[in-house]
């Protein structure tokens, strides 16, 4: 499982820390920024899982699934690219570039494919593929990996998505993986103090599942209930640990069920029942809708995520703001973050920055002229 425990640093239930930017004009950056931003907070990590996600990574393959996996050894590659050659037409394959570095001296493979795919190919339920099943088929696909072949991982299947994390301090990971090197229009970011799970390759933050990336600062606590709720609509979960739900419930809520992300947000960060009865009769006839159906998708315990989407970038925090969440704003770009500092360490002179209520949602979009020259008109992005 590539598990890391070698580090014997004291774990505080209260660390993690999140950080995040989005430039609403879609202008590309590299992530020097975002390293600099998460390093702020190293106190709130011991080298046991850090990582990066941007959307923006591989202009030149937009069109195609950029499937990160991680492998425990050739073995296990080899297994899987013999089945990915049967459900995916894949245009390009290759090892994720990395570099040696000091602090990271065990580490799996790291490999990407560009691909679509296979017309008439299936994947579980799915006898014959349709181009409307694109992305269920790719979510079956990984699933399907991550279940069945041993020592595989798919940690990351989206559009022009990229995501890199590990066992280590974010400045290893960052130097490993030479996340200066790429360039992006949105950037989240983790370092993390695993509390109930252990420090291993797949189960570092960030958590992806197609267009959705997800980091996390805190714990969910309702995971044995969201995990079987997800089982409910054939979600196989697989990487163990709690953060994992929430990408799948946002692929289930949004992508399957068409709830538009603010929703989304109620069903996990729902107000409490006696400041609903305080309403007036619609808000108060659609939140009492909302918890009645998704109560099970209610994120229960103390958190404050970061989640990463197709043309976006949404922060949340737990319905009484048990961990801290701090936006900024200069210009056209939107920062989100664990601390303060964070922020203003990295960007001077802000034109805006606050912390944002208890389960209110911070959601940060493209422009619909960048959305439409990135993804096309009729490439549908999440509905807010």
């Amino acid at each position: 499982m590539f598990i890391n425990v070698s580090n014997n640093l004291p774990r505080d239930i209260s660390g993690c820390g999140i950080s995040g930017f989005i430039n609403t004009n879609g202008r590309r950056s590299s992530g020097r920024a975002c390293v600099d931003s998460i390093c702020m907070m190293r106190d709130r990590g011991n080298g046991l899982g850090a990582g990066f996600a941007v959307y923006g990574a591989y202009p030149e393959f937009r069109n195609y699934y950029a499937i990160h996996i991680i492998y425990q050894d050739n073995k296990a590659r080899e297994e899987t690219e013999e089945y990915l050659s049967t459900k995916l037409s894949i245009v390009q394959r290759g090892g994720i570039p990395t570099k040696k570095t000091k602090n990271i001296q065990s580490r799996p493979l790291f490999f990407v494919y560009f691909g679509k795919p296979r017309a008439q190919s299936d994947v579980a339920e799915i006898d014959e593929f349709r181009e409307d099943q694109e992305d269920e088929f790719i979510v079956r696909l990984a699933m399907k990996i991550n279940e069945n072949i041993k020592g595989a991982y798919v940690i990351s299947s989206g559009k022009n998505l990229g995501v890199f994390k590990g066992i280590g301090f974010p400045e290893d990971i960052a130097e490993m993986f030479m996340i200066d090197d790429y360039k992006g229009y949105c950037w989240i970011a983790h370092n993390r103090y695993p509390t109930n799970t252990p420090g291993w390759w797949g189960g570092a933050h960030p958590f992806s599942v197609l267009d959705w990336s997800v980091v996390h600062n805190g714990e969910i606590s309702s995971y044995g209930i969201n995990k079987r709720y997800l089982e409910m609509f054939k979600y196989n979960l697989n990487l163990k640990t709690d953060t994992e739900v929430i990408s799948y419930l946002l692929d289930l809520l949004v992508r399957r069920h068409g709830l538009s992300l603010k929703e989304a947000a109620l069903a996990f960060a729902p107000p409490f029942w006696t400041q609903i009865e305080k309403m007036n009769t619609d808000q108060k006839n659609k939140i009492e809708k909302i918890r009645r159906i998704y109560g099970s998708a209610m994120l229960n315990g103390p958190f404050a995520i970061l989640v990463g989407f197709k043309g976006g970038l949404m922060g949340l925090s737990d319905r009484i703001k048990l961990r801290p969440l701090v936006v900024g704003q200069k210009g056209d770009t939107t920062y989100m973050a664990s601390e303060e500092s964070a922020i203003v360490g990295v960007v001077k002179e802000l034109d805006r920055i606050w912390s944002p209520n208890a389960g209110e949602p911070v959601i940060a979009k493209l422009k619909p002229a960048v959305s439409a020259r990135l993804f096309g008109k009729s490439n549908k992005t999440v509905r807010v």
